[in-house]
Formats: structure tokens, sequence, C-alpha cells
């Protein structure tokens, strides 16, 4: 019996319709977790504002429910072996409602944290038992459409989940960002309660458990990822809190390493890395996560800071990037038949990175209808990067293996984002600072145009009712004050969308010393 317990069967024979069902429902849960990473982001504010916190706070919003996420996806396989597929993933399933209704109803900041770090806990085992499904239960030849499917959760999840939470926080209350989860997430239980079969409980394994390595790289990750969303903040080592989670999460990740290579039962494989295809497949996966989530990051702080758009507005301009992407993956998997698989992320991971580059000149006078093309583009990258990179990765790796191997890739897509997106915000922060230091030299009270513009601003308040010559002149140096600081921060947004191409072509020179898949 497989590991969903639909059954064994030969390579040639094609999938029955119960195990599609199946697999549908899995796909749904894998989206539905990728949804929630991203669905806050736009919402902050509403949030923050709904439970009576500051803007400092909230952003524990989305960072407990990506500790929670990123600590249970390698625990998976594990709770998979001793509970059966079907258990840990039907009630995980259940849990994630709940929380999901619970974070709608949380009325200060402490019962969202809480709620959202269970959301996120519970979340965790679906987007690799998707993929488990998908490599376990398919046949080979009908493998490239699953992987298909899955890929488009990682890449459309980030890219409309904005989208939702801004559209939904605007005509309808932020609270519906949580019980939107109620549909989508009843369609799976219809889906997947007929369809799995259970496996007998091995509660043998318990004592087997690597709970060393359990609690080792829950600390670490908690630590880490605690690390990556506030150091920004909070000045990074100028923090001591920061400063101490820094040295924790390194002690017990290297801890974790050392455990993991030396337990008769690991709960993770990490040898698995040693082999070429899925090491530096997993390589370029970081790569892809750092650009798949920092975009999505770096786009919408700049239409909020530089444009001034809403939670909606940004949704409709992002949308651009994910609605395409349902046109757009179906026809991978006749690609991948046709082309080196090598080639194909290759051609994509060029054509991201070339969508990055597209929003290295940005000014003033680019906002969302300026911002169309490029993420066309961006849409065509990544529908066609993540499907053909799987495959390559997981080539070699028997159905054995594909659990852990999945517990593996899909953590490390998901750290990829977290450093990312932390990378991304430092280098935004620093290099706003840094041509702010530059422009304000140039532009100085005793500088004749300065001096000019500075008097035309003063006559421009004085004709819109400021009678004080002197109060006029102040508000003119705070409006060309803040034109320094918004010409500053545009040109550090740019720079860091060069970062993104940058990264993106790293990872297609690491896709290029694979091997061609089987």
């Amino acid at each position: 019996m497989s590991v969903a317990g639909v059954g064994d069967r030969q390579q040639a024979e094609a999938a029955n319709l119960r195990t599609w069902v199946a697999v549908m429902g899995c796909i749904l849960g894998a989206l539905v977790a990728v949804l929630d990473i991203q669905i806050t982001n736009s919402s902050l504010p509403d949030i923050e504002g709904g439970i009576g916190t500051g803007r400092d706070n909230g952003t524990w919003i989305s960072t407990s429910y990506l500790i929670g996420e990123i600590i249970m996806i390698p625990m998976t396989d594990y709770l998979a072996r001793v509970f059966s597929f079907r258990r840990v993933l039907l009630t995980n399933s259940v849990l994630f409602l709940i929380f999901s209704v619970g974070c709608a109803f949380a009325s200060d900041l402490t019962e969202m944290i809480i709620m959202r770090g269970l959301q996120g806990f519970s979340s965790g085992v679906m987007i690799p038992m998707a993929f488990t499904f998908i490599l376990t239960n398919l046949p080979q030849r009908q493998q490239p459409v699953g992987i298909a499917m899955f890929a488009l959760t990682a890449t459309f999840g980030p890219a409309i989940g904005p989208t939702i939470g801004g559209y939904l926080t605007d005509n309808f209350g932020w609270q519906y960002i949580f019980f939107v989860n109620l549909v989508p997430g009843l369609l799976m239980l219809a889906l997947l309660f007929p369809t799995l079969e259970s496996d007998p409980l091995k509660l043998s394994l318990l004592r087997e458990g690597d709970w060393l390595g359990i609690a080792t790289i829950a600390i670490g990750l908690a630590s880490l990822q605690t690390v990556l969303d506030e150091g920004n903040k909070d000045g990074w080592f100028d923090s001591p809190l920061i400063l101490h989670l820094t040295i924790i999460s390194a002690v017990f990740l290297v801890a974790f390493i050392l455990i993991e290579l030396n337990v008769k039962s690991p709960l993770i494989r990490l040898r698995l890395l040693t082999r070429r295809n899925f090491g530096l497949g997993t390589v370029a996966n970081v790569m892809v996560g750092f650009a798949l989530f920092g975009s999505v990051y770096v786009l919408p702080t700049y239409l909020g800071e530089v444009q001034g758009y809403d939670a909606e507005q940004v949704g409709l301009v992002l949308a651009w990037v994910g609605l395409p992407q349902l046109l757009i993956i179906p026809f991978v998997p006749l690609l991948v038949k046709r082309l080196d698989p090598r080639i194909l992320v290759c051609i994509g991971l060029g054509v991201f990175s070339a969508s990055c580059f597209m929003n290295t000149h940005l000014s003033l006078d680019v906002s969302g209808p300026q911002l169309i093309t490029s993420n066309l583009v961006r849409a065509l990258g990544q529908a066609i990067v993540l499907s053909p990179l799987t495959g390559i990765a997981m080539s070699g790796i028997g159905k054995d293996g594909s659990a852990a191997a999945s517990g593996i890739f899909n953590m490390m897509r998901s750290l990829g984002g977290a450093v990312g997106t932390a990378i991304l915000a430092t280098i935004i922060t620093r290099r706003e600072q840094f041509h702010s230091n530059i422009i304000g030299q140039s532009v100085t009270a005793s500088a004749p145009a300065v001096k000019e513009e500075l008097h035309s601003m003063q006559q421009y308040f004085m004709s819109r009712g400021v009678t004080d010559p002197a109060l006029a002149f102040h508000q003119a140096e705070v409006m060309l004050g803040n034109l320094v600081h918004q010409q500053s921060l545009i040109i550090a947004f740019s720079e860091t969308f060069a970062v993104l191409g940058m990264v993106l072509l790293i990872a297609a020179l690491a896709v290029m010393f694979t091997r061609r898949a089987a």
C-alpha cells in the first residue's frame, strides 16, 4: 500500500479518478497554506487597528504563522509514518480551519499571535504532503502534470494572496481574510475524506523518534525566523534580543545538523543533499524562494510607501503576476516533454530575472499601470521554473525517499523566502539612508537652485492661505526633505530589484551543473 493508502500501480498505468480527486484535495490544501503566508501582508494596518496594537508589534501576525509552518514542514514525514498520511492531513486540515476562525475572533495581539502560530503549525503539513502524494501515487508519466499543479500553489499563491487579502479587507473587513479559508478548507475535506484510505497506526515509532532533533530544530528555526522578521526593525545586532536569538539559532541549528548526521533514524535525511541533482536543485530552490517571496514583499512595499496605494490597489497590481500563471502553467508539462528541463528552468529564471531588471529604473511616475509589462514577464518566468526544477531535484530519488526529500525541498524554499525578505528589507533601509545622505549633501540651503526652489514652495504655501512667511518657508523645507526621502527610497527600491535579478541568475548557474533528469 502507498504512503496515502491508494494502492501500488505499475509505472505505465494511469492514475484512476479517485487518485486524481485526492490529488486535487491535496493541491487545494497546499494552495491555502501558501496563500495564508501572504494574505495578511497588505491588510496588516487594518488588523493592527482591529486588535489595538502598534505597527511594530503587528509584524508578529505574519512572523508567528511562518514560525509554525517552517517548524512543521520537516516533521511531516515522521508524523505521517507514525499516525498515517490520512490521519495527519485530515486532522491538521480541521485544526487549520478552527484556528483560522480563531484568528478572525482574536481581540488582542496575544490571542492573534497564538492563533496565527497554531494556524501556521497546522498548515505546515499541507505543502509537503501534497508534494509527497503526487510523487508516490501518480505514475511517472503523469507526475509532470501533478508537479505542475503543485508548482501553481508555490508561485500563484504568494502573488495572488495580497490581491485576495486587499479586496476582502477593503470591502468586507479584515476578519474575512480568515473566514475565507472555510470555503476551500471544507472543499478540501470533502475531496480527501472519501479518497484517502487509512493506514494502521505505528505508535511503536514514537519510541524511535528523533526527539532531540525535533527539539533543536524547533528552537533553532523559531529563533532564526524571529531574527529575520524583527532584525531590520530593531537594528539587527544593535539589539540585545536579536543578538541573543542569533546565537541561540546558530547553536541549536548546528547541534541539529550534527545530530541528524549521526542518529540512526534522523528527522531529516540531510545526506540526501549530497546527491548532485537534489543538492544543487535545493540550492536553486532556496534562491527561487528568495526571489519569489522577496518580489511579493518589495513590490507592494514600493506601491504603498512611494505611491500611496491601499491594500486593494496593491492587490490589483499583483494580480498581473498571479492570474496569467493560471493560463501558462497547464502547458508546462508539454514543454517538459519536449525540452531538457535544465534548459527550461534556465529560460524561466532568465525571464524572471529580466522582469526584475525591468524594475531597476523606477521613478515617481512608475506606478501600477507602468508595472503591468514587467509583471506579465514575471508571471511567465515564475510559471515555467518550479515544475521542471522539482523534476530535476527529485531525479533518482525513489518513492521511499520522496517524503523526506519533500520536507527538505519545501522547507528550504520557505527559508529562502524568509531570508530573502529580511535581506531585501535591510537593503531598502540602508540604501535609502545612503542615498539620502548623498542627495542631502547637494541639497543645501546655500545652493542657488535650492534657494530658488524653497522660495517657490514658500510662495505656493502662502498662496494657499499661510499668512506667516516663516511658517510657509518651514513647510517648504519639510516638503523638500520629504522629496529627498522619496527620491532616495525610489533609488533604493530600484537597487533591490537588481539584487533580485542577480540572485535568479545565480540560481540558473546552479541548475547548469545538474545532470539531465532521467
